[in-house]
């Protein structure tokens, strides 16, 4: 923990580039009523980050929206957005091929979170969109299928992690035996499913996904319950995710994401 208060600038800062990520166009009225900062001192934020070539106004009056030079923020990041470069296209060719809608998930800070997501191609789909979206570990199909599949310590790390006073679904985690139980039947069979319990209108059958070395995130397609049971849907669309998990590890081999830890 810091020693010391957080920077409220930097706060603010940090907060209105997450808020301009989340529309194309956005006005002082929407980003005034999504980060409560104060209308003036939003226009020197704004007028700021456009000094700094990471913000632009729009055409019309009071609207901004974020330049390209935004993307050299995350050039120091490089395992996620290769994950997803490489499994993005395979999702959409799965999506296409069964309509389903599917998903990318990678841990963070205690949650899986979907970082791509099929919606948008899915005539199929429940939501309009997922992307960001935390799902517990312990409940929900991908975040089973990193948790069981990732090195114990990691695992340990990620279960003391869950937030349960913030995620009810991880009062999952307090019968230890329980979730091991579920976790080793999941790495028996190779995939993991949603808890019944849990948006019972719908259902995701998740894998891990591999680099050369470790899992390094986990993939899922999500269905309406009433169309078909779990076991029609795992033998419908088993094969096609596996296929899609070793195309994609091979894949990230290719990019060079599959580097041995510590090299």
């Amino acid at each position: 923990m810091a020693s010391f208060p957080p920077v409220e600038a930097v706060v603010r800062a940090v907060h209105l580039l997450e808020c301009l990520n989340r529309q194309p166009v956005a006005s002082i009225a929407l980003l005034h009523h999504q980060t409560g900062i104060p209308k003036p001192s939003l226009v020197r934020l704004l007028q700021t980050l456009e000094m700094l070539g990471y913000v632009r106004r729009g055409a019309k009056a009071g609207a901004y929206v974020l330049t390209s030079k935004v993307r050299l923020l995350a050039q120091g990041f490089h395992s996620e957005p290769r994950l997803v470069e490489v499994v993005a296209p395979l999702l959409e060719a799965l999506t296409q091929r069964i309509k389903w809608p599917a998903a990318l998930a990678v841990p963070d800070n205690g949650a899986a979170v979907i970082r791509y997501s099929t919606i948008p191609s899915s005539p199929l789909a429940l939501l309009h969109s997922s992307i960001d979206m935390r799902l517990s570990l312990f409940t929900r199909a991908l975040g089973r299928a990193y948790l069981a599949f990732c090195e114990e310590d990691e695992r340990e790390a990620l279960i003391s992690l869950a937030d349960v006073d913030k995620d009810p679904e991880n009062a999952a985690a307090q019968p230890r035996q329980s979730l091991d139980a579920t976790l080793e039947l999941i790495r028996r069979q190779g995939y993991a499913l949603r808890d019944p319990k849990v948006r019972p209108v719908s259902k995701t059958l998740a894998l891990p996904v591999f680099d050369a070395y470790r899992v390094v995130g986990s993939i899922g397609v999500t269905w309406f319950t009433s169309t078909m049971s779990d076991e029609e849907a795992v033998g419908r669309y088993l094969g096609m995710l596996q296929s899609v998990a070793d195309q994609a590890r091979h894949g990230l081999a290719q990019t060079g994401q599959g580097q041995a830890p510590g090299a």
